[in-house]
């Protein structure tokens, strides 16, 4: 029982297995890799039990063989064999053996019986978009999720369908970003899930930037994304998140057209001389010039001056400058639309003249 393949056939779908499955491990069998060739198909499998990823693999010959190889050792010995080697994997009693020309490896295995598979028996929903789609939804919003809070359901980003839509929603308590595209076909029931942080992660580490289409399927626990490539499952967080739409702000009174370019790049001078541990930065608004001033508690300042078409009331506002950066840089446009009302209310970056994406931004005090 083995299997010959090409490194570059074996490496890609070997690495997108391997990102899942965690250097140190509570139960030993998570940091193995499940190999599965049955008539003429081969896929690898690696999980962490709230993730799984089963990644098909072309071009493999051999007889039919069920086996588990350590992940990393395995996606190390890949890497490190010349481009153009050929692969032979085979079970020898409890080892399997690696071997390509004149290089032989023999590593520990573990049961195929004993490794995990992530049970979702039933799917409620189900919509067909682009990679490059979802990629664009997840890569809009995904920085805005929180890490480690307690209010465990912000840990992770909202998808909410709807009619011919799909929003994905993300925060962290000091900020929130939301954006939404539009499907080619009506989806039958509105649906709200919680996809945790690592889930977003990995879901972005496997999407390709291209029109191939993901098949996205929703159960009660479980989100599954398929593509021509892998199978992607996630638990769910069980949860109920907090009512977004209240946190963005109404009308507002002050608003601004900033060249995205500029003023990421004055946030981003400004920001050496902010405080390392608050990153607070002050933005002046007065008559045509939105100033920005940054301290540090070795009582250095920074100070720079941005020309706007701004001429109502003047007002000074804090604000966090990783999130002004972040927000900033995540909006493809030439320009950037700032909202603000008063120095104790949220701010608003946006596109202009498009709904979506918008960010919102807490002040802070300075």
């Amino acid at each position: 029982m083995q299997i010959t393949i090409t490194r570059e056939d074996l490496l890609k779908p070997l690495g997108y297995v391997t990102g899942v499955v965690e250097r140190r491990q509570t139960l030993p069998v998570l940091s193995y890799v499940l190999l599965r060739q049955q008539d003429g198909d081969m896929t690898l499998t690696g999980t962490d039990l709230e993730i799984e990823i089963i990644a098909k693999v072309s071009k493999a010959g051999g007889s039919s063989v069920e086996m588990t190889l350590p992940a990393r050792k395995l996606f190390d010995i890949c890497r490190a064999l010349p481009a153009d080697a050929e692969i032979v994997i085979k079970k020898e009693a409890e080892k399997s053996i690696v071997k390509s020309g004149k290089s032989r490896f023999a590593l520990t295995t573990v049961p195929v019986a004993d490794f995990p598979s992530v049970q979702a028996l039933q799917w409620e929903q189900a919509l067909t978009l682009s990679q490059k789609s979802l990629r664009k939804l997840l890569e809009q919003t995904h920085f805005c999720m929180a890490q480690q809070d307690v209010r465990y359901y912000l840990n992770g980003l909202l998808l909410e369908i709807s009619d011919k839509k799909i929003r994905a929603v993300a925060t962290d308590g000091h900020r929130m970003a939301v954006t939404e595209i539009s499907l080619d076909k009506d989806v039958k029931g509105d649906k709200q899930v919680i996809v945790p942080r690592k889930g977003v992660q990995e879901m972005l580490r496997l999407l390709g930037d291209t029109d191939d289409p993901v098949e996205l399927e929703f159960g009660t626990n479980h989100l599954r994304a398929r593509t021509g490539d892998f199978i992607f499952t996630s638990k769910l967080i069980d949860g109920r998140y907090p009512d977004y739409n209240k946190v963005i702000p109404g009308k507002q009174s002050k608003k601004l057209m900033l060249d995205r370019d500029l003023f990421r790049e004055t946030l981003g001078r400004v920001a050496i001389l902010s405080s390392e541990k608050y990153r607070g930065v002050r933005l002046s608004l007065i008559s045509k010039t939105l100033r920005l001033t940054a301290h540090n508690p070795e009582q250095e300042e920074a100070q720079e001056e941005i020309s706007t078409d701004y001429s109502g009331e003047g007002m000074e506002i804090g604000f966090n400058v990783n999130y002004m950066i972040e927000a900033i840089s995540a909006l493809h446009t030439d320009q950037v639309e700032f909202g603000l009302n008063d120095p104790n209310s949220s701010c608003t970056l946006a596109a202009p003249d498009t709904a979506y994406p918008q960010y919102v931004i807490m002040p802070m005090r300075l």
